[in-house]
């Protein structure tokens, strides 16, 4: 396993004089930029600042770029997400992460890697948040979301194809979500994207719209249901960018952790 780097820990063993001082700042310093070659720069400290792993974008990045950046940014972390992956490009990344100590897993539908050195710490908040999909053609946004959320320690409840062609078909697994009092709702959809309006004028949680590049004609490529989205009267709704399952998995992960944080401090 790599040599993850945590600003507490070294601090403890500046305390206790495990290290030098000096030993300690250079520990310190190597939380911050990371350049790999000349064209690749690391953000250290990111995951520390935010309680959000470390992800990688990999759709418009050269193959040799990518490899580069994943082999350099598992080394010092518990554990590494690539986003918007190809197959073709996910064969070479694991291929090139020939280490018995690492755990890559690929959703092909999800089109997400995520790699794990296998002595991490699991992250669990013991919350829960939920994920809706309109239709079958937005599922694998959900699956980007889903697998985001995860990552950052959340149970995730889900239900597919629940679309406002068929309404009665949401009210069931959305009674479900509100029981088990989950943090947040994840709402994806294309199309005309009227789902996340209609569950955030049913429910106390804040929702999550996702617009997905599901849809033709003038609201082709998702910007029907982004459009849609933005201009919902129903408060409460908040809307990332078309397909963005990453961040609304990222957003909903942070409210979570937010809110274990506040039961663990206050004993609740």
């Amino acid at each position: 396993m790599g040599s993850i780097l945590n600003i507490r820990d070294i601090l403890k063993r500046v305390k206790t004089g495990d290290i030098s001082i000096d030993e300690g700042e250079k520990l310190l310093k190597l939380l911050a930029i990371q350049e790999v070659e000349k064209a690749i720069k690391l953000d250290d400290g990111r995951e520390l600042r935010r309680n959000v792993p470390e992800i990688i974008y990999a759709e418009a990045k050269q193959e040799e770029y990518l490899i580069q950046i994943v082999s350099e940014a598992i080394k010092h972390r518990d554990r590494v997400i690539i986003s918007k992956l190809d197959e073709k490009k996910a064969d070479s990344i694991n291929a090139a992460l020939k280490n018995e100590n690492i755990e890559v897993y690929y959703n092909k539908e999800a089109k997400i890697m995520v790699i794990k050195n296998r002595e991490a710490k699991k992250n669990g908040v013991k919350r829960k948040i939920g994920i809706l999909a309109a239709g079958t053609s937005d599922v694998p946004i959900a699956l980007e979301a889903k697998i985001t959320a995860e990552e950052m320690g959340c149970e995730v409840i889900t239900a597919f194809d629940v679309g406002i062609a068929g309404i009665h078909r949401l009210f069931k697994p959305l009674k479900n979500m509100i029981e088990q009092d989950v943090d947040a709702i994840i709402v994806i959809a294309g199309m005309e994207g009227a789902l996340p309006s209609l569950v955030a004028s049913l429910v106390d949680i804040p929702v999550i719209g996702v617009p997905t590049s599901v849809g033709y004609g003038l609201g082709e490529e998702g910007l029907g249901a982004l459009i849609t989205m933005l201009q919902s009267c129903a408060l409460g709704l908040t809307v990332v960018n078309i397909d963005g399952g990453v961040p609304a998995g990222v957003f909903a992960g942070l409210i979570a952790n937010k809110i274990a944080k506040a039961f663990e401090k206050n004993k609740f």
